[in-house]
């Protein structure tokens, strides 16, 4: 099947737009990579101290430069259930890695916070800072030039993102990334979602809603529900870099450890020593970021990830925007129902069929860019496999995915999809840009016309309805949550009110310029509105009163308010000082040059720009710096 128009049309002009810096970034990676091992290049010194406390074998092989040496960075820890299962996987990886001729060490951790954990409380103001100091955490662990290859031990949210972006910023090193996999299917997420709205509505207690919590999280491995973090490890499939069928493997079973296994000793196979030398920076490339945002929305995936694949592209010198979202979304079926799109969870989807299944479906009806590279070589098709446990050697074999889903109500073929488009939105209008997820929000809700209600926290919103002031329509408008003013936290705490209040009949919807993460859910939310308030953002314009409209089918978001008024009027709302309240405190005020260097929501929200354009000649090589703002324009 040729590649549909609108992908091939949207992939050329990223490449077009994206030419100067993409082009700089290769000439980086060609420049960092040696001829030999890494390591090759440090001093007698730099090398002893670079396996002082290895064992003696290990150290040999080292220390003689035939063999290569494995970057292992991992963000394990033991708090959070998705992160837990990283503890057993060193020693796994550095004996898979010996077994195949090569070294393993561990280079470096990164953090690893939960958005679960930190809901609602000021922690969150860090989550999408961590993004770009796991980053920064993954460069420090790599910058002692040892290795020729690197895996990656991450799941969640903000972790997967950043150690790409790390990654990518040595792109020069093969990189395979491994995932911990979902915890077993506990409580289901429609009843879950009825819980909370009875507490919400005060008809259970604490006590009640922890039990019912408990036992939706209840194991090792991370959220069944497709968010973030399941919408990273499928975006890791799809992009290239897992072993295929990776990453619905549930943890601590004998094919989890297998394909952990089989992943290290391919990083070996792919190091500039091994036989077949794939840098991660070539794997991600114009293409596989259009796969990426493909495979997103053919799967109803989470919205984090209009930022996070726009500052994953920068950090390769590829520039992306809202716009290619909306183009894509267009013209790609909606494949998948996974919670909050539907009721079944990621572990119902990979019984279905699976990634493996979406990846066929959407190469076959030319949706996909096949003639990429990834771990396991030239072309996707590779990816259209399941693992399996070898009971010869214990080893994994892959197998095609099934010809038809297991389950049709949970996953379809492209030819009956469960909607023609992939149900992402750009929202424009003179309250700026935004991006809406309606895949999850029915058809009659789609638009709604009200009185905005203006709010500046989620706790006024929350005070709001329990005081039985919201029983009513409107348009709650939500500011200062962007990541200028306070880090760009999810606003969660007002899913269940507004849920209610949707289900009791009122039209309700939300805009705001924070976020509202992958459990987007079925209430109309414009989020990520962009410039927020504190860079001068037209939210700042909105009075109570004012008839907004949100209009998903559209794309349309607009103050109903007459133009020469609209233009009248300046910033109105919170005094920058009374945010301060968002600088102090569990640790805010480390983060307060994330605060103030951050880019737009549509620019990936980075604290870093585009690679500089370098113009190399034979001599020497001059450095034009070009700031991120000119590279979107």
């Amino acid at each position: 099947m040729s590649l549909h128009p609108v992908i091939a049309a949207v992939t050329a002009r990223i490449t077009e737009r994206s030419k100067p810096y993409r082009t700089a970034y290769l000439a980086r990676l060609e420049q960092a990579r040696r001829a030999g091992v890494q390591r090759g290049a440090l001093s007698c010194t730099n090398l002893a101290h670079g396996f002082a406390a290895f064992p003696a074998n290990d150290k040999l092989a080292l220390r003689q430069d035939k063999k290569p040496s494995i970057a292992i960075v991992s963000s394990y820890n033991d708090m959070l259930s998705a992160h837990q299962p990283f503890e057993r996987f060193p020693q796994l990886i550095k004996t898979a890695v010996r077994e195949a001729g090569g070294v393993a060490q561990f280079a470096g951790g990164t953090p690893a916070m939960c958005d679960g954990v930190t809901q609602g409380r000021p922690g969150m103001e860090l989550s999408l800072f961590s993004r770009d100091t796991i980053a920064m955490a993954t460069a420090v662990g790599l910058s002692h030039n040892m290795f020729d290859a690197a895996v990656y031990l991450g799941v969640c949210d903000k972790i997967v993102p950043g150690l790409l972006i790390g990654a990518l910023h040595f792109g020069h090193l093969p990189a395979v990334f491994i995932p911990a996999g979902p915890m077993t299917s506990g409580m289901s997420n429609t009843q879950k979602a009825k819980v909370r709205q009875l507490y919400t509505q005060g008809k259970i207690g604490r006590e009640e809603l922890l039990e019912a919590e408990s036992q939706s999280y209840h194991d090792a491995g991370t959220c069944t529900f497709y968010g973030t973090a399941n919408s990273n490890q499928m975006l890791m499939e799809v992009m290239g870099l897992h072993l295929p069928g990776t990453a619905f493997i549930t943890p601590n079973t004998p094919l989890r450890d297998a394909l952990t296994v089989a992943a290290a000793k391919r990083a070996v196979a792919i190091s500039s020593l091994g036989a077949d030398w794939t840098p991660v920076g070539k794997v991600i490339d114009e293409k596989s970021i259009v796969n990426g945002i493909i495979a997103l929305l053919a799967t109803g995936g989470s919205t984090n990830h209009t930022l996070h694949l726009v500052a994953i592209a920068k950090a390769a010198g590829i520039v992306i925007d809202w716009d290619d979202f909306d183009t894509l979304s267009g013209g790609v079926p909606l494949l998948t129902r996974i919670y909050p799109n539907g009721e079944a969870d990621v572990n119902h989807f990979h019984a279905a069929g699976g990634t493996g299944f979406v990846i066929r479906e959407l190469l076959d009806a030319g949706l996909l860019h096949e003639d990429v590279r990834t771990v396991m070589g030239d072309g996707l098709r590779n990816h259209c496999t399941e693992p399996f446990l070898d009971g010869d050697n214990g080893g994994v074999v892959w197998r095609p995915v099934p010809a038809v889903s297991a389950d049709d109500s949970v996953l379809r073929g492209a030819a009956s999809p469960f909607s023609k488009d992939g149900g992402l939105r750009l929202m424009q209008g003179n309250l700026g840009r935004a991006v809406m997820k309606i895949s999850a929000v029915k058809p009659e809700h789609r638009v709604v016309e009200a009185p905005a209600l203006v709010f500046g926290s989620q706790d006024e919103f929350n005070q709001a309805y329990k005081e039985g002031r919201l029983d009513r329509d409107f348009v709650a408008v939500l500011r200062f949550q962007g990541p200028r003013a306070n880090g760009m936290p999810e606003l969660h705490a007002l899913t269940p009110a507004l849920g209610i209040l949707q289900d009791a009949g009122r039209r309700v919807a939300l805009v705001t310029d924070g976020r509202m993460s992958g459990a987007s859910g079925k209430v109309p939310s414009a989020i990520h509105v962009s410039p927020e308030v504190l860079a001068g953002g037209p939210l700042g314009r909105v009075r109570d009163g004012d008839i907004i409209r949100v209009d998903g089918e559209a794309g349309v978001l607009m103050a109903l308010v007459e133009a020469a008024e609209w233009e009248a009027r300046g910033q109105q709302g919170v005094p920058a000082g009374d945010l301060s309240g968002n600088e102090v405190g569990m640790g805010r005020e480390l983060f307060a040059m994330f605060r103030h260097v951050v880019t737009a929501a549509e620019e990936g929200a980075t604290t870093f720009g585009l690679p500089p354009v370098f113009e190399i000649t034979k001599a020497t090589a001059t450095t034009t710096t070009t700031t991120a703002a000119k590279a979107s324009t």
